[in-house]
């Protein structure tokens, strides 16, 4: 990846990072950006942690959390840090592989930690949970969104689920299903072995939530993270509860693969410039699929909901 020094805070390229960055989030945080990623270990701590100053030119700080109890799992994905009670909350699961994975909490005193968990387990009732991502409400209630293993809905797989947040380390035991597979692009594969029989098997996962002009959008990942086909979409809902509702299959997906240029984008989450422009932070992989690759495109807001121009892979203006 090239950057041109004398453009850097004028436009951007995809990727804006020349490494393993998946499942990236961004913090905005005392006039800059802060992103945490999926990854290997850095100093001796887990998560790789990143600044920038406008989102196209990124720093590499060091890693966030103190290592945890092997026990617990040897694989720890998609940590997102939201600050809360004057401290700052790092939520991610944990689990060996893919299996068994459960959300936790990591608390620190500076964004860029160290963070070091709280010895709680948010998730014990589940029986595999992934991608949490705590929201506050404009009246100040938090709520923690996150993928979870499903056996009973039509299309069986991974869904998109919604608890409350009493605390920062304690869920309101009162999940409810937010979203579920309706569609063959979020196929994650076909006959898969799961839980002692075979399925086809769906997968939403990694939520992000953001409040626009009176409703609530759900930006989501579906099928497999692995091919081409992985997606963004949305859904809509008058309250972090619900009802949600998907726009068609052809308008509700934000960003899908371009042949030749970009493959499989997800995992994303949003984050409001200081000038007030939403932009989309997600992974892509690299051309031979060796790393998935922090990318940055704009939001669109218009009178149908969400538009993007991306995935782009040129030149772009930089996001005011």
């Amino acid at each position: 990846m090239q950057f041109s020094v004398a453009t850097a805070r004028r436009t951007y390229r995809n990727p804006v990072y020349d490494g393993y960055f998946a499942d990236p989030f961004v913090l905005r945080w005392e006039g800059r950006y802060v992103a945490y990623g999926t990854g290997s270990w850095v100093d001796g701590r887990l998560f790789e942690v990143l600044e920038s100053p406008d989102l196209a030119t990124w720093t590499r700080v060091g890693g966030a959390m103190e290592p945890i109890d092997s026990e617990l799992g040897t694989d720890c994905w998609a940590p997102e840090v939201v600050e809360a009670d004057g401290r700052f909350w790092l939520y991610y699961s944990v689990g060996h592989g893919d299996a068994g994975h459960h959300l936790r909490v990591a608390v620190a005193d500076h964004p860029f930690g160290p963070f070091v968990d709280t010895g709680v387990n948010l998730t014990p009732h589940e029986r595999f949970a992934i991608d949490p991502h705590p929201f506050c409400d404009i009246e100040g209630t938090w709520y923690l969104f996150y993928a979870r293993d499903v056996l009973t809905a039509e299309r069986v797989g991974t869904q998109i689920a919604v608890d409350t947040l009493p605390s920062m380390t304690a869920l309101g035991g009162a999940a409810r299903t937010v979203l579920e597979a309706t569609a063959d692009w979020q196929l994650f594969q076909a006959s898969r072995r799961m839980y002692g029989a075979t399925y086809d098997w769906y997968t939403l996962e990694g939520p992000t939530v953001r409040h626009h002009d009176g409703v609530y959008y759900c930006f989501y990942s579906g099928g497999s993270w692995m091919t081409d086909g992985y997606a963004v979409a949305w859904a809509s809902a008058p309250s972090p509860f619900g009802p949600w509702t998907e726009p068609s299959a052809t308008s509700g997906r934000l960003l899908a693969a371009v042949p030749g240029h970009v493959r499989g984008p997800g995992h994303n989450s949003l984050v409001t410039t200081y000038s007030g422009t939403d932009v989309l932070v997600y992974h892509a992989w690299d051309e031979a699929t060796t790393k998935r690759m922090m990318c940055i495109d704009p939001v669109e807001w218009r009178a149908d909901g969400p538009h993007t121009p991306g995935p782009s892979w040129k030149d772009r203006p930089l996001p005011a």
